[in-house]
């Protein structure tokens, strides 16, 4: 377990993968961001379900990956909000970005990790690319019901500090000023990689469609009967093992 502390000071912790043998001088390196907990106290456990997917690409692709919790999930500090999971991912590339043997950060996020993960590149030059898989275009709806939300995020054990957040209609605010469309349109013409299954229930197809539209030259894939949860999915799985590896020809 690696750990490192947003600009706000709170401490985050993360699982680090590395190669165990170097065949190349410098690394790509690749935050994973998790999707959204989907159980009770599933905060603590969110991250750990990917874990396994870090060691694959470090081990057979020679890439550093990272894994954060968020804050509010396993051993990370603080309380969730969307603002809050956004400065997360940018401190996580902020981590990545200055480890000696990593050159050039890519983003890949399941969920709502995927969304946040293309806010953050659309700003941070240091992202090189990103992968979204599973991703909603917007949170208009939990905007509209922030109060709902907030309570769901206490059920989850994602919120635990009693008075937060000290606004949920400035909460709510930042829940709709997220539009992952417009994020695209600014991450181009740096790549991006939108994956999502026919049959997901939670998040509509139509959403990577307007994302891989927004961005323009988007690699759009829409697996089969998959559902959302993409993480678990073998098709989806070596989608973003390809691309990442297509990636490499980027680095200076």
């Amino acid at each position: 377990m690696t750990h490192w502390q947003t600009a706000g000071g709170l401490k985050l912790a993360g699982h680090l993968a590395l190669p165990e043998s170097r065949r190349i001088r410098a690394l790509p390196g690749v935050a994973l961001c998790p999707g959204f907990p989907s159980e009770a106290n599933g905060g603590s456990r969110a991250a750990e379900r990917i874990y396994p997917l870090a060691d694959r690409i470090a081990q057979n692709m020679d890439w550093a990956a990272l894994v954060l919790n968020y804050r509010g999930c396993g051993d990370s500090e603080g309380d969730f909000s969307l603002e809050g999971w956004t400065d997360d991912i940018r401190s996580a590339v902020g981590y990545m970005s200055g480890l000696e043997q990593v050159e050039g950060v890519w983003l890949a996020g399941f969920g709502i990790g995927g969304a946040l993960a293309a806010h953050v590149a659309q700003e941070d030059p240091r992202v090189r690319g990103v992968a979204t898989m599973g991703a909603p275009v917007d949170f208009e709806h939990w905007g509209l019901d922030a109060p709902g939300v907030v309570e769901h995020a206490r059920s989850l054990g994602i919120i635990t500090t009693p008075d937060f957040p000290d606004s949920v209609d400035s909460w709510a605010e930042a829940a709709r000023s997220i539009r992952v469309d417009r994020c695209a349109a600014e991450i181009a013409p740096r790549p991006m990689l939108v994956l999502h299954g026919s049959n997901d229930r939670e998040v509509s197809p139509l959403d990577a469609r307007a994302v891989a539209d927004a961005h323009g030259d988007a690699g759009l894939r829409i697996i089969s009967g998959a559902d959302h949860r993409l993480h678990s999915d073998p098709r989806c799985i070596a989608i973003l093992l390809g691309w990442l590896d297509s990636q490499i020809t980027l680095i200076p």
